[in-house]
């Protein structure tokens, strides 16, 4: 395991701040290993797996295959991931949510829609990260982030990526998508990245991704996990990931069986 020598104070006062960071050869380390396990995932794929192809290339994605993923379970357990998560979630715990691969072929169209994590998940807290580490160098098809959006009064409406359409009926109580491209009030951050570097950003931050318009694949892994205040809520429909049978209750914590406390300080 790492130790928290990794991330400074500024590190974590730019999070705080921003709602996201970009720390440099983290998991430069586990390139190989994230590629292995990314390959794994696509060749024994859930049922929640999709493929979105608009035009040329296609965005594959799938979520929460990391207990049959023995590379995932070992990035997840013996990686700086953990200790990097609470020390930036300002936790004294982090508590493993979930993975979530994300491959964009050479020459995909389809952009990642601006939104927050957080109105998809059954999670609320103040404590919350994201780790996206590309094993892939990105310039244009990196993660966008719009900065501060973490404190954002109301949440982004959460769409459905392969249509668009709305994922909850009630659009009163959210923000429409933003385009903080036309909008000069709002301050966009991105980072071309070398494999192994990656963004730290809360649940609550928004942020999109460009389409891959290169000859070269733009293979992801990201990373979820939650801190100390962390409690499970009910959206106004069912959640992704949805979790059956969870039988959690709002307000408690999430059931360390299903969602490994990875460390402690």
């Amino acid at each position: 395991m790492a130790s928290q020598h990794q991330i400074d104070a500024a590190t974590i006062e730019d999070y705080q701040r921003d709602g996201a960071v970009c720390i440099r050869g983290a998991f430069h380390d586990w390139v190989d290993t994230i590629a292995a396990g990314i390959e794994r995932n696509i060749e024994n794929r859930s049922a929640t797996a999709s493929d979105i192809a608009n035009g040329r290339g296609s965005f594959f994605d799938d979520y929460c295959n990391w207990e049959r993923i023995p590379e995932f379970v070992k990035v997840i357990r013996e990686s700086p991931a953990a200790e990097l998560a609470a020390a930036v979630m300002q936790s004294r715990t982090a508590q493993f949510f979930h993975d979530h691969v994300l491959v964009k072929e050479p020459g995909t169209q389809k952009p990642t829609p601006w939104h927050q994590d957080i109105p998809y998940y059954f999670v609320d807290g103040r404590q919350t990260v994201s780790f996206w580490i590309p094993i892939d160098p990105v310039k244009e098809a990196t993660l966008r982030v719009i900065a501060g959006s973490h404190k954002w009064d109301k949440m982004i409406l959460p769409v459905r990526w392969l249509d668009d359409s709305n994922f909850y009926a009630a659009e009163g109580d959210y923000l429409p998508v933003p385009d903080p491209d036309q909008d000069p009030g709002m301050k966009v951050l991105e980072w071309e990245m070398q494999p192994g570097d990656a963004i730290l950003f809360d649940f609550r931050t928004a942020h999109g991704a460009r389409g891959n318009m290169t000859a070269a694949r733009r293979r992801a892994l990201s990373l979820r996990w939650v801190g100390d205040d962390a409690r499970y809520v009910e959206r106004p429909g069912r959640t992704s990931p949805p979790y059956p049978g969870h039988d959690m209750k709002p307000g408690q914590k999430l059931r360390e069986d299903w969602f490994p406390v990875v460390f402690r300080s």
